[in-house]
């Protein structure tokens, strides 16, 4: 019989927060039967923490867009004897000052948002005019995901119970960082290969809490709210229970989540990863439907590396919804896995069409992309 996961008084899995030299927070979750590091100490020389981003306002788009010249100093592919995100071993030292870990969360020591906290101003309060040439702090929070001590591999080939710990901090720190003041939205992700732009090799992904929607999430929210206002249905649950009756897109069906290829797919290879129940966010999910979703979630990158001879460059995105309230009744927890290759050898760039118009023309059909998905399963 598998063993519990170690819990806290709270029932949360067990984790332990400790800080690096330089203040910044560093989160260790352990695997099944085992308990997070209990001791660390970080002896490196550090600079005080970068950061001193902005946000500025664009009155054409009603957008915030953050401006994070700082980053232009971060690491760029290192050589895996430097990779900052293997352990600290053998008198080199790393940005985890620990031998061994099984899964960590720190706060990113290039961040695009915070790591200053605030509430930014509701355009519609005070004047979007009041907010041009007024650039604002770039408040919020940036971490990262450490998947593994190993610096081979990836998100599909960690062992399975590595991958639920892995999920587990998703939630726990989704629902962290959505308490902190002024966060308005909790982003997990992962970016996979060069191609997509990673600069660490690593496996690892990340988390940004945004202190307002981004622009997607908020688009698909008010989508979704005046859904649920008209039908009394959540949108992706009506998309969902469509997309199984009609079957041809269909990727893959378990007891508390279901893969699609969608209708209107703008990449050559997009799938939606959905659970069966509504929930908001990846807190949301019981430990059951945490369990499962470890399992698809990798079956479904196996069959993404299974289509051709190399692996795929990809971003999994969790969309998880705003914090407020009406959000949170409305919307549904799915993750967007996509890809822009194209062929073996050939990737979709965002040309003028998409960049310039976001006016996606997908050169694959979604029906396609489904079947061979399907054929990828072993």
């Amino acid at each position: 019989m598998t063993p519990p996961l170690p819990t806290d008084r709270a029932g949360v899995l067990a984790h332990r927060t400790h800080h690096l030299a330089d203040g910044r927070e560093a989160v260790f979750f352990g695997d099944r039967g085992r308990p997070p590091v209990e001791h660390v100490v970080d002896r490196r020389p550090l600079d005080a923490r970068s950061g001193g981003g902005e946000l500025r306002f664009d009155r054409l788009t009603g957008e915030w867009v953050a401006v994070a010249a700082h980053r232009q100093a971060r690491t760029h592919l290192p050589p895996a004897d430097r990779c900052p995100l293997c352990p600290s071993v053998g008198g080199r030292e790393s940005e985890i000052p620990a031998e061994d870990f099984d899964v960590v969360v720190l706060e990113n020591r290039f961040p695009s948002l915070g790591p200053e906290l605030a509430e930014l101003p509701d355009p519609d309060r005070v004047g979007e005019r009041s907010l041009w040439g007024v650039p604002f702090p770039a408040a919020g929070r940036c971490e990262v995901v450490v998947f593994t001590p190993e610096h081979q591999g990836s998100f599909a080939s960690l062992p399975p119970g590595r991958a639920r710990t892995v999920v587990e901090a998703w939630a726990q720190r989704t629902a962290a960082l959505s308490a902190l003041q002024g966060i308005r939205h909790v982003f997990p992700f992962e970016n996979r290969g060069e191609q997509i732009g990673v600069t660490l090799h690593h496996p690892h992904g990340q988390i940004y809490a945004y202190p307002y929607p981004a622009p997607h999430a908020a688009r698909l929210a008010a989508r979704s709210r005046a859904h649920l206002e008209r039908t009394g249905r959540d949108l992706m649950g009506e998309v969902l229970a469509d997309e199984t009756a009609a079957g041809e897109r269909m990727v893959l069906q378990g007891e508390h989540f279901s893969a699609f290829v969608p209708y209107a797919a703008r990449w050559p290879l997009e799938v939606h990863l959905v659970p069966h129940r509504q929930v908001p966010d990846l807190a949301a999910l019981t430990g059951t439907e945490r369990d499962e979703l470890a399992v698809v979630h990798q079956d479904l990158l196996r069959r993404v590396d299974r289509l051709y001879s190399t692996p795929t460059p990809y971003i999994a995105a969790w969309h998880q919804t705003p914090v407020t309230a009406a959000d949170r009744e409305a919307g549904r927890l799915h993750l967007q896995l996509t890809s822009p290759r194209r062929a073996e050898d050939k990737l979709k760039f965002l040309a003028g069409s998409e960049a310039a118009m976001g006016a996606f023309i997908n050169d694959v059909t979604a029906e396609q992309t489904a079947a061979r998905l399907r054929e990828a399963a072993r």
